[in-house]
């Protein structure tokens, strides 16, 4: 697991969700389903593409009843066809229902992501560029978001605003100019005592001049520029400075993009512009044994 992904955090999601969804009970279940009955169900792919998710419906199952038997058939990051089977979950029937559906909309949200981030990973694939992820998450989802594109084979930007510095168009213009944002941050991190990595986007070749001279930062963000020119700027750069390509990036575009030499592709569409992947849980048929 990647490092933001701690057990605090895990079962504080897993409270919070389950909280969310079950409120004073699972009153469908309550009603219909025998308190002690016994089941068993399964994990069914129903589309191709990268699993994830199946680490954390362990752990949901088993935080919500640790009773519960949970068998792995596949590892996150595996490549499925449809009429795979992931895991199968066994136990007390009301406990196995009570979670599905949080285990559905985790993995199916999760196995999009990590699809998404493996198929454009493959396009760019003959470059030296990495893919990366951004803050553009859904609220208290951003841990899961970012470990689905980790299992895709994609990297993690910074988490959250607390980890690095990132001087965008707005606090640049803020601030006064590149000038004056570079300098104000590097007092500000010294002042704190903080070591974190700088990065500055820069909007045309003249701005990534003006941050050459002024430096003081540790990467540099081309920011919707056409790859022709990206690769001006990378020349301009030379070996200074990492590199890392915003703006817009999709599928059509991404191949160009990484072939100007850039190190970084940031890709805001791999956490809010995916179709989750189609995963369903199916009991088991369950045939009650009768006193005779």
């Amino acid at each position: 697991m990647q490092e933001y992904v701690t057990e605090d955090r895990l079962t504080k999601f897993i409270q919070a969700a389950l909280l969310e969804d079950v409120g004073d009970g699972d009153h469908s279940t309550l009603a219909a389903v025998p308190k002690d009955q016994q089941g068993k169900a399964q994990l069914i792919i129903k589309e191709q593409g990268i699993i994830a998710g199946l680490a954390l419906a362990e752990r949901i199952f088993k935080y919500h009843d640790p009773e519960l038997q949970v068998d792995l058939l596949l590892e996150d990051g595996n490549r499925v066809q449809p009429g795979e089977i992931g895991l199968r979950v066994s136990g007390k029937a009301a406990s196995i229902l009570t979670t599905e559906r949080l285990v559905l909309n985790c993995m199916q949200r999760m196995s999009g992501i990590a699809t998404k981030t493996k198929q454009m990973n493959e396009l760019i694939g003959h470059t030296r560029a990495r893919l990366l992820d951004t803050r553009k998450t859904t609220p208290n989802f951003r841990m899961l978001e970012k470990w689905a594109v980790a299992i895709g084979g994609g990297k993690n930007h910074r988490f959250a605003l607390y980890d690095m510095i990132m001087l965008k168009d707005n606090h640049i213009d803020f601030a006064g100019g590149i000038a004056q944002a570079i300098k104000a941050t590097r007092r500000y991190l010294e002042k704190k005592q903080l070591d974190l990595k700088i990065e500055i986007e820069t909007r045309s070749l003249d701005e990534v001049r003006e941050v050459l001279t002024i430096g003081g930062v540790d990467i540099i963000m081309l920011d919707n520029m056409s790859p022709n020119i990206m690769q001006e700027a990378v020349a301009l750069i030379g070996d200074r400075y990492e590199t890392e390509a915003s703006g817009g990036i999709d599928e059509r575009s991404i191949i160009p993009v990484a072939e100007s030499g850039v190190d970084y592709i940031s890709v805001g569409a791999l956490t809010h512009h995916v179709k989750s992947l189609d995963i369903s849980l199916k009991a088991l048929r369950f045939h009650q044994q009768t006193a005779g």
